[in-house]
């Protein structure tokens, strides 16, 4: 359900309208039961909204056929914040199980949006030190850390037209590196929350030489092959995207079972699940991913997920 078209410079009627018309023809692949499509990169709440306004409208049926909606129209608590939060749900099972505690870590995160920031916000909330985000145009390096209301001001910041963190080093006399991506800061534990395939080989011997220990993945496929194969020689924990930043699809589940019964619940509850959840997740990457040469996180994953899926073809007689 993706779509190539480029929102930058479009005005609020201009993006509506391109959603209402590619519901048109989206919404003939799409159901509860298919497929539900969510949020990514240039698509949030507002977008979500117009699409949904156009399946109601197109179809006539009130359903669970897309996450991320707003509270009012059959949303969930805590979607937002789902997959930044989940990563350091299971960045901290992975401290845990490492005899480590992510007080006092300093964490060094790429990203300014929902997924970076909801992530600083809860490293921070637990004790770490969160010293950059990032955006396209290059990166910030506060030395003094990264606070609660700095990133509510970088939230803010971000929403206006043409946005820069650039002004974030104006604001709190932090350090501007124009162009360049934040691992060359010497940090305890990177967050790759931007994009795919950000973090390559070079920045991976980077981060490892500066004595980083730990990476948990919030942006899909951030890390490079090359990446891999650097962090994995060098004895450096990655908790692959698929099982870290899996916070988001745990919500959009919880969301979409919300719309199947009617029944909305709380914040806390939602915090609750989620933080279960991606427990959950980390024990099942441990069973499968431990061996005598230590840990794998990323092999833990796969072989959990295969599993799954091949008993359950068993079981329904596919296999």
């Amino acid at each position: 359900g993706g779509a190539d078209f480029d929102p930058t410079g479009c005005s609020d009627a201009e993006i509506m309208r391109f959603c209402q018309s590619f519901m048109l023809e989206l919404h003939r692949h799409i159901q509860p039961d298919i497929d539900v499509p969510a949020g990514d990169i240039n698509v949030g709440a507002r977008e979500i909204g117009y699409l949904f306004g156009a399946y109601k409208r197109i179809t006539n049926e009130f359903e669970g056929v897309l996450t991320g909606k707003g509270l009012s129209f059959g949303g969930s608590e805590m979607r937002t914040e789902a997959t930044g939060f989940g990563v350091i749900y299971f960045l901290h099972e992975i401290l845990k199980q490492a005899g480590a505690s992510i007080e006092d870590q300093t964490v060094v995160i790429s990203g300014a949006g929902n997924v970076a920031t909801f992530a600083a916000q809860k490293a921070v909330d637990l004790g770490a030190r969160v010293v950059t985000l990032s955006d396209s145009n290059g990166f910030i390096h506060d030395k003094e850390g990264i606070t609660s209301e700095k990133i509510q001001w970088v939230r803010a910041h971000k929403e206006k037209p043409g946005s820069s963190l650039v002004a974030y080093a104006d604001e709190f006399d932090a350090k501007w590196h124009e162009g360049k991506s934040p691992w060359q800061v010497e940090c305890d534990v990177a967050l790759p929350c931007a994009t795919q395939n950000e973090l390559d080989e070079d920045a991976a011997r980077t981060l490892a030489g500066n004595n980083c220990k730990f990476v948990a993945e919030g942006a899909n496929m951030p890390t490079t092959a090359g990446a891999k194969k650097v962090f994995k020689d060098a004895g450096v924990l990655r908790g692959p995207a698929k099982a870290a930043n899996a916070g988001g699809v745990a919500v959009s589940g919880l969301e979409i079972s919300q719309n199947r019964t009617g029944r909305s619940r709380s914040r806390a509850e939602i915090r609750e699940d989620l933080c279960e959840i991606m427990k959950s997740i980390h024990e099942a990457c441990l069973e499968h991913g431990e061996g005598e040469d230590g840990i794998d996180y990323a092999r833990g994953a796969n072989i959990a997920a295969f599993k799954k899926v091949a008993d359950a073809m068993m079981a329904q007689g596919i296999g």
